[in-house]
């Protein structure tokens, strides 16, 4: 179902919405179609193992590194990041308040390139 009106949720809102679910290492915030948006809010370390569907994160608040595998980026509020699917991926010494929004999208094993 196509949602009729734009859909805002602000990240107090989000933050709001309290611990994830028992098995979960994010809130769920929002889905429409193949899109799942959650926030993301590690405590000590990354646990993630690589996904099945590609994914995006916006850093909201906080900094930290990203590991993409290989290498290591340095990331704060604002950053983007995009990982496809299956690539493995965590987020390393980041700060206490570190929080960021994910969203998950498209078919299992990721979209490929048109």
């Amino acid at each position: 179902m196509k949602p009729s009106t734009p859909v805002h949720v602000s990240l107090v809102e989000a933050l709001a919405e309290g611990p994830p679910p028992p098995g979960n290492l994010a809130v769920p915030i929002f889905s429409h179609g193949s899109l799942v948006v959650e926030l993301y809010t590690p405590i000590g370390h990354d646990p993630q193992k690589p996904h099945t569907r590609d994914e995006i994160y916006f850093v909201a608040r906080g900094k930290g590194l990203f590991f993409d595998g290989e290498r290591r980026h340095a990331v704060e509020a604002g950053s983007f990041v995009f990982v496809a699917a299956g690539q493995a991926h965590r987020f390393e010494d980041f700060s206490s308040d570190f929080a960021v929004w994910v969203a998950f999208y498209g078919p299992e094993g990721g979209e490929t390139d048109a």
